[in-house]
């Protein structure tokens, strides 16, 4: 079984190592097929996307929390949490919602303007040459196909898994929890620095169409309304539903990421790792689509634990005896548990 995990592994690697050269070959092919000069500057907007800069550039500085905050207003006003949002859950939704608006900004900051000038010296702008649909794709692939390497392997390892276990402790869905992380699992989200790297090299604009673009995929993932029913409701909408719950993350299939169980043939939290982009997990065979709901969330075990402790493990510890993130549990079980089982104990390597 190792053995054949291990190859698995191996090939998704290569496959993933495919991906992140497509677009470079693109970019590459395009201007020796068009004869163009490769010093001159090319990251503009295509004149049919001139009138959406200013539009991005309002949503990037607080038009996406607007968004957020209507959203969340309008999911607490349908009554969507069921009455669980309460006690430690709101304080751990408020907290990793605000914190990383505190934390990343400067840690962002001196990464671009300190590390990267010294890590890569005259290289400022050094990608400026690239087309702005060049520039889109290569951080959208390089930025979402990272991150879910990092969101798989935090599944796998048992070691990494207490890093990401605060996502999936909240029982139910919405935007409320869509920022619910642990802060050592966001400060160290790689595709942040990947994009930052890139935007150095002069990808900015890009990068700005790229993140706006997938905050909206993904807080429309995590809501809990529903939006992607109809297109499973009615007939003609199927071919759209089809292809839109394989190109990108849909209620459906994140909803079955953060069920409390797999036996039901709807949950699946040892899959549908993809981001802004579902295609991943049809491309590494970590995907279940069933266009259905499942009924529970979040891990059957958890004990509500301290905000402080689900924040801040491993500087802090949970005081509630049984949990993860108590003092002197050093892992989690490397053997799957029977289904009725916390989720907490099933994200091991052999189960990729």
């Amino acid at each position: 079984m190792a053995i054949v995990q291990k190859e698995k592994l191996t090939r998704d690697l290569i496959i993933s190592l495919f991906i992140y050269s497509l677009p470079v070959v693109a970019i590459l092919l395009y201007f020796k097929l068009t004869n163009n000069v490769v010093s001159t500057s090319h990251i503009t907007l295509p004149p049919f996307l001139e009138f959406a800069q200013p539009v991005f550039q309002n949503i990037r500085t607080w038009g996406l929390i607007v968004f957020m905050i209507v959203l969340g207003i309008i999911e607490f006003t349908a009554g969507l949490y069921d009455d669980e949002w309460t006690g430690e859950e709101r304080k751990i939704d408020i907290v990793s919602f605000l914190a990383p608006k505190l934390i990343l900004p400067p840690v962002i900051a001196f990464f671009s303007l300190n590390a990267l000038p010294y890590l890569l010296p005259n290289a400022a702008n050094s990608l400026s040459w690239v087309p702005f649909w060049g520039g889109f794709f290569l951080i959208a692939i390089a930025d979402d196909l990272t991150q879910y390497w990092y969101h798989r392997l935090h599944h796998q390892v048992p070691f990494l898994w207490r890093f990401h276990r605060t996502h999936h402790s909240a029982p139910y869905m919405g935007m409320a929890m869509a920022s619910r992380q642990n802060f050592i699992y966001t400060i160290f989200f790689s595709q942040i620095y990947l994009t930052a790297t890139l935007t150095y090299l002069g990808l900015g604009l890009p990068a700005l169409f790229v993140l706006v673009i997938k905050s909206f995929i993904t807080l429309g993932a995590h809501s809990s309304i529903a939006w992607d029913k109809p297109f499973y409701k009615y007939k003609v909408l199927h071919p759209i539903a089809w292809v839109l719950e394989r190109l990108i993350s849909t209620p459906a299939t994140h909803h079955a990421h953060h069920a409390d169980t797999s036996g039901d043939g709807v949950g699946h939290f040892k899959g549908n790792f993809g981001n802004m982009f579902f295609i991943w997990d049809v491309i590494f065979g970590t995907g279940l689509i069933t266009r259905k709901f499942p009924e529970s969330y979040g891990m059957k075990s958890y004990k509500q634990e301290e905000w402080y402790a689900q924040f801040l493990w491993p500087i802090f510890k949970s005081k509630k005896e049984g949990s993860a993130l108590a003092d002197g549990v050093l892992s989690v079980p490397l053997k799957p548990k029977p289904v009725e089982e916390p989720i907490e104990q099933t994200p091991v390597l052999e189960q990729a």
